[in-house]
């Protein structure tokens, strides 16, 4: 078994080369051990607590992992209940919704078609990852020297559609606004959740790219600008409210406004700041670093807490939790709600955002034109060697800054600021500037590249 293909976060590699139905079989053998090891007594008793959660994405190899990783999981003596193609958010819910001790969503989320991977959650669907897990997961399942052992758990079929479109629409607010939606599905599971889940609702959707197969028009990736361009002209030809595009799991979003604008997503999660406010006041919020200030003003301007956070759901859930936030959202497109286990949806955030669009007579880009106080240059990579040395030389140029070093190093200067941190697989530093003018953005950059050098495309 390929060691690299365990991630900091979770699972992937190329189908079948290094993530094949042997190393499912182990990786599911391994996943039964380890979270079936975390039980306390009082849990043992319930009736699905030795059970494990299984579902898969679109992919055409998806279903031959599903098997292999389930047959690995029974060899354990852990029962599975397979709850077949969902989107990663359903995962969340099922393993609450079951109360199983944990489960494994099977998917390369944004990755081209040859990759297929696995997410996992533990007890509560709380995220197993480097530090919650993963490594132990790696451990017992790259030591494991064959793939034979009697299936002596069981399998059962479970179909939560409708149980998950109620869990979904409960946070539908009344008298919902005669909207016009476009959706870019990307060839994704966003293809198959938004007619089941919002086909019933007074709301005119336009569906892009809902087949669902495995093959994809466009890369499943909504942070790319250039996989926004269908869903840009749909928006401008229908006169559509909104413009939404998901990844290929459908738990991360990109809205855009009616005038075809991207909204970036850290000016969503400002948006939403008094929406939630409103209802929970003096709560706090989560937000990644990368995010432009004008969250946390926003934050404080309606009373609540703001909770700064480093890059990656297994933190942001972390702390959702820790500090008892209502809402977080991070720049990737995650967007976690305390009322949804602490866990993001993509699913969730899209009903959200009818409610606030239902509740005004201002249209889209009216709403975030506020927000919209500071000029950002986006992530932008840049390949380096030794990434500490790097980051480092950037703390000893910019000393006269504010410097911390939660995720990576952020410097704030009197009038911008930046972040740059390393990748966790990569060769590359990840850049990420604001500023108050664009002539000082410009200039900031400039600045930046001289110690950096030049972009690379990641």
């Amino acid at each position: 078994m390929d060691p690299a293909i365990f991630k900091a976060y979770d699972i992937r590699g190329l189908y079948p080369e290094q993530l094949g139905q042997e190393a499912a079989w182990k990786i599911g053998h391994a996943t039964a051990q380890f979270l079936r090891s975390l039980l306390r007594g009082y849990e043992r008793g319930q009736a699905n607590a030795q059970s494990l959660c299984v579902g898969h994405d679109m992919r055409t190899h998806s279903p031959i992992l599903v098997k292999s990783l389930i047959e690995g999981m029974n060899a354990t003596g852990a029962n599975v209940i397979d709850i077949g193609m969902i989107d990663t958010p359903q995962m969340y819910f099922a393993i609450n919704h079951l109360g199983t001790c944990g489960g494994v969503q099977i998917t390369a989320s944004h990755n081209p078609a040859q990759y297929n991977g696995f997410k996992i959650s533990g007890i509560g669907a709380k995220p197993v990852g480097k530090e919650t897990g993963l490594s132990e997961i790696k451990h017992i399942a790259t030591a494991l020297l064959h793939t034979k052992g009697k299936p002596n758990g069981s399998v059962e079929m479970c179909d939560l559609t409708e149980a998950y479109k109620g869990h979904v629409l409960k946070f539908l607010r009344p008298n919902l606004g005669p909207l016009k939606i476009a959706i870019d599905a990307s060839n994704g599971m966003a293809g198959k959740m938004v007619p089941a889940i919002f086909s019933d609702l007074d709301l005119e959707i336009i569906p892009i790219n809902f087949k669902h197969d495995g093959t994809f028009k466009h890369e499943p990736n909504p942070l790319v600008e250039s996989n926004l361009a269908e869903l840009r002209e749909t928006v401008l030809s229908y006169n559509a409210d909104l413009g939404v595009c998901f990844d290929g799991d459908a738990d991360r979003l990109i809205m855009i406004d009616e005038n075809g604008k991207t909204i970036g997503c850290d000016l969503t999660t400002a948006l939403m700041v008094p929406y939630f406010l409103e209802h929970h006041p003096g709560s706090a919020i989560v937000y990644d670093l990368r995010s432009s200030h004008v969250v946390q003003e926003e934050i404080l301007k309606y009373g609540g807490i703001p909770r700064r956070e480093r890059v990656g759901h297994s933190y942001m859930k972390k702390t959702l939790r820790d500090s008892h936030a209502v809402f977080g959202g991070e720049l990737s497109g995650h967007f976690y709600y305390a009322r949804n286990y602490y866990a993001d949806s993509g699913m969730i955030t899209l009903v959200h955002m009818l409610n606030i669009l239902s509740a005004t007579d201002k249209t889209l880009s009216e709403l975030i034109e506020p927000l919209r106080r500071y000029h950002s240059s986006g992530e932008i990579n840049f390949e380096v060697s030794d990434k500490e040395a790097a980051m480092k030389e950037l703390s000893r140029v910019y000393s006269d800054g504010q410097i911390d070093d939660l995720d990576g190093v952020t410097i704030q200067l009197k009038d911008w600021w930046f972040n740059v941190r390393g990748s966790n697989t990569e060769p590359l530093l990840r850049l990420n500037i604001e500023a108050k003018t664009e002539g000082l953005l410009k200039d900031a950059f400039d600045d930046l590249k001289k110690l950096l050098g030049e972009p690379v495309d990641h």
